[in-house]
């Protein structure tokens, strides 16, 4: 299955580990299996500030570098175990129970995804407790 992906001029994009930048608009054709995540996706660890996004930077860690996923796990499982206390909204703990069980079976790109889900979430709590310490 063939994957095209577009970046714009200057666009960073992570590929097996090796951090590529395009230069101008460039289109590109991923004909086999590769790790990768482009900028919008790729989290510096400067913006890991809450426990989302610590999850989020522990499991891109873990799927930019297959080798060394198992040195993320236990991260994973700390921030995960975290966020879980803390959550009430079901949606919130469904994507921790999605997150884990793709976690689990070493499906970090699609982890990713349900991190990005509680970003959101995360930031509409922090949004709420602001608005109501007002």
């Amino acid at each position: 299955m063939t994957l095209r992906i577009t970046l714009r001029d200057g666009e960073p994009m992570i590929v097996n580990g090796a951090v590529l930048r395009s230069i101008g608009r460039t289109e590109l054709c991923v004909e086999n299996n590769v790790t990768l995540l482009r900028g919008s996706e790729v989290m510096s660890p400067e913006h890991a500030t809450t426990p989302a996004r610590r999850l989020y930077y522990s499991c891109m860690l873990a799927y930019i570098d297959p080798d060394g996923a198992a040195g993320h796990y236990d991260d994973i499982d700390g921030y995960l175990a975290g966020l879980v206390n803390v959550l009430e909204s079901s949606e919130a703990k469904a994507a921790c129970a999605s997150f884990a069980r793709k976690a689990a079976t070493s499906d970090f790109y699609r982890a990713l995804a349900d991190c990005r889900a509680l970003i959101e979430y995360e930031a509409d709590v922090f949004a709420r407790a602001e608005l109501q310490a007002v």
